[in-house]
């Protein structure tokens, strides 16, 4: 479980966070929406402690991350794959040496044979078998989230986050990502919290929604939920999204 309670971050002096306070279900897919700028991407790196709050605190499984030592940070950070919004790939590596970067990091001295099988095995979840020796530069937008999904999920972790997972895609691959999201997420049973500004993606793989709106959680709920609020700053937010 997640828990996020009154955070605040501020950035030379702009609030960005206001007093955030969200819980986050064990297994649970949980979609964070809300117009561009709000902190969406800020909120979740707190979550793994790329940013420190200026307030507040954000538990992992009963441990307060800001208050972690490096070590046991390092632990808490195991338990999460992290799909940044460009993927994030290197460049100068094909996509198996992208994919096993956490492994070889780890210093749990994996032989090269059993890494080569882990990435085969992740390439075959996102749905690209035998691309190991490509380079970045030869793969699709799509093609370069999935690997970047595989390399979130090398190390098997408990929680996967997706920061706009389906920005810069067309319609069809967005589909595609919505799709392999869902089906991760029931077939690993892994806890999903997903950073978009798409209601598509939001209809199709969320159980939960929290809207950012001002520096807070505006909004929880479900989907439909949402769908059927009549909350003027939801209905503004659905009306300019929802094309």
């Amino acid at each position: 479980m997640i828990e996020i309670v009154n955070l605040h971050k501020s950035f030379g002096g702009k609030k960005v966070l206001n007093g955030i306070n969200l819980n986050i279900e064990k297994g649970e897919t949980i979609a964070i929406i809300g117009k561009s700028g709000c902190g969406k991407s800020v909120l979740i790196k707190h979550i793994v402690g790329l940013l420190y709050p200026d307030d507040g605190f954000v538990k992992v499984e009963g441990h307060v991350v800001s208050e972690l030592n490096t070590k046991d940070l390092y632990e808490i950070r195991k338990k999460f794959g992290f799909l940044f919004q460009g993927a994030a790939l290197f460049d100068s590596m094909t996509v198996g040496e992208n994919i096993s970067l956490p492994l070889v990091e780890s210093g749990n001295g994996y032989s090269k044979e059993k890494i080569e099988k882990i990435i085969s095995e992740k390439l075959e979840l996102v749905g690209l078998p035998g691309t190991e020796n490509l380079k970045p530069a030869e793969l699709s937008g799509g093609m370069k989230k999935r690997v970047g999904l595989a390399r979130a999920l090398v190390t098997n972790p408990d929680y996967i986050l997706y920061d706009e997972p389906t920005t810069g895609l067309d319609p069809i691959m967005s589909d595609s990502i919505d799709s392999l999201i869902k089906e991760l997420s029931q077939k690993l049973s892994v806890t999903s919290v997903v950073v978009t500004h798409d209601m598509y993606s939001v209809k199709n793989v969320a159980n939960q929604v929290a809207m950012m709106h001002e520096g807070v959680i505006h909004f929880t709920g479900s989907p439909e939920e949402l769908l059927q609020s009549n909350d003027e700053a939801v209905v503004d937010f659905i009306k300019r999204t929802w094309v």
